[in-house]
């Protein structure tokens, strides 16, 4: 992805579980210097708050927009991910390019069976694999969902996108 270094950026990818949200993501705070927000980090309530609860429990989206909200204020350039279409919606009206990372099911299987521990997600890889499975099934049906999380949610968001925006469909691209 080529973006102008003289520019302000302000960049929301989105996509299914595994699809390399986080990858694109980090790659580019690191190489564009942008603030990076993984929505996977206030979504959900803390694990110390939801542990009686399987699965775990969406923080409530006023709560999850008011963390956006001081995330965009304290960030003059930034990128901000997640699978989430009720908060990515608040983000669209701030960002100046979207990303949808539009890759079939069976590849983002494949890059969930690869990924490495996520310390901000589960307390241990161990505890992570353990969760592969249900993973794998929620990956599985990205296209049949109508939810949120669900690729027509994703597919609206980038249809109803008038600024700049870009579909990937591997993680070669």
């Amino acid at each position: 992805m080529k973006i102008d270094n003289n520019q302000v950026k302000k960049i929301v990818i989105f996509g299914n579980s595994a699809s390399g949200k986080s990858s694109l993501a980090k790659k580019l705070a690191s190489t564009q210097q942008l603030a990076h927000l993984d929505l996977d980090t206030l979504a959900w309530l803390p694990p110390s708050a939801s542990k009686s609860a399987l699965p775990p429990q969406r923080q409530s989206i006023a709560v999850s927009i008011a963390e956006i909200n001081v995330f965009i204020s304290q960030n003059q350039s930034w990128v901000i991910e997640g699978c989430y279409s009720d908060l990515l919606t608040h983000t669209l009206a701030e960002c100046s390019e979207v990303v949808f990372m539009n890759l079939a099911v069976e590849l983002c299987i494949e890059n969930a069976k690869k990924r490495p521990w996520e310390p901000h997600k589960y307390e241990s890889k161990t505890a992570q694999d353990a969760n592969l499975t249900m993973l794998i099934d929620w990956i599985a049906q990205y296209n049949q969902r109508s939810d949120t999380f669900s690729k027509s949610a994703h597919q609206k968001l980038f249809d109803e996108f008038f600024g700049k925006k870009t579909q990937y469909i591997s993680n070669q691209q």
